[in-house]
């Protein structure tokens, strides 16, 4: 695979500062039974990474200690992780918003039967990729019987209350199929709720538009195609500093299945990790009890992501959701 880092190092991006932290994002693991082109990840069946039980508890402590409103599990898929069903029910005893960032092919799979049910039982947020609502552009993106997977999973989720109870949220996740910005954010929802409310009688809440990220699988192919440059290019060009203001990584940090913290997602799975002193890569348990408000984010490149158009984030878009 092709390193993207280089690349983007050397990309100058406008300096950003941490707000007050509200929202922990723990990916559990990288292992997932799907491999998407687009994943920044590069998460799937073969990968063995996974979050113990002594990471685990630290999360569950920090939650506790720092009184963070929300928890963002994701993965690979979040729920092959053994210690997944624990996390969320001890968060949500705490009252904390748990979000289950789910593939919703993972529903099927042996010994996840019934991991709807958990999911609703504990009135868990799901946030569900969907990059499209056609066919053929899914099974393209995501492999051969993803489509129907994915509908069977949403039918399910629908049948337990999700989409319609207003305790149970259901998020749809859009991304592009290439070297592109996402369309708007509303328009697009309108087309989703449209189609697949016609052809499947599903429903949903919000459709989230995040633009693809210059890193691992999709990073590498834009090198492999001569198309890196163009990508970067066009996200700078769409560049709005409107959007400074609302990129998640001003609220969030990111950890990892083994405990370190980052800026955001996309550091993470570039190793660009939160330091302590300049010099040691900040662990969870090195931030109980440290205040981070006012530090500078770490930036590169890819950054340009999040900020472009009408801008992109694990929330989605930026410019439209603040109108």
């Amino acid at each position: 695979m092709r390193a993207t880092l280089p690349l983007l190092d050397r990309i100058p991006f406008p300096a950003i500062r941490r707000g007050k932290l509200d929202t922990l994002q723990i990916n559990v693991g990288y292992r997932c039974n799907q491999s998407c082109f687009h994943c920044h990840v590069n998460a799937g069946p073969t990968r063995s990474e996974e979050m113990t039980d002594d990471v685990a508890d630290l999360v569950l402590d920090f939650v506790r200690r720092r009184k963070i409103a929300t928890l963002d599990i994701t993965g690979g898929a979040p729920e092959l992780n053994a210690h997944f069903r624990r996390m969320v029910t001890t968060a949500r005893k705490l009252g904390v918003k748990v979000m289950d960032r789910c593939n919703l092919t993972i529903l099927e799979q042996p010994g996840q039967e019934d991991t709807a049910e958990f999911l609703a039982a504990h009135r868990v947020e799901v946030v569900a990729s969907m990059p499209c609502y056609l066919e053929d552009n899914v099974e393209r993106q995501r492999g051969k019987g993803v489509f129907d997977a994915s509908i069977r999973g949403l039918q399910k989720l629908n049948a337990l209350g999700y989409g319609r109870d207003p305790s149970l949220v259901l998020n749809l996740v859009y991304n592009p199929q290439g070297p592109s910005l996402p369309p708007s954010q509303a328009a697009l929802e309108a087309d989703y709720k449209r189609v697949l409310g016609q052809s499947y009688g599903i429903v949903f809440n919000k459709l989230y538009v995040l633009a693809n990220m210059p890193i691992q699988r999709f990073g590498s192919a834009l090198i492999t195609k001569g198309e890196f440059d163009g990508y970067l290019g066009l996200l700078q060009d769409a560049h709005l500093d409107a959007n400074l203001d609302g990129v998640m990584c001003r609220n969030l940090i990111s950890v990892d299945w083994r405990g370190y913290v980052y800026d955001c997602d996309f550091n993470q799975m570039l190793d660009l990790p939160l330091m302590r002193g300049g010099e040691k890569r900040a662990h969870l348990s090195d931030m109980l009890d440290e205040n981070i408000e006012g530090r500078d984010i770490r930036v590169a490149g890819h950054c340009y992501g999040c900020t472009a158009g009408q801008g992109s984030s694990c929330g989605g878009a930026l410019k439209e959701a603040a109108e």
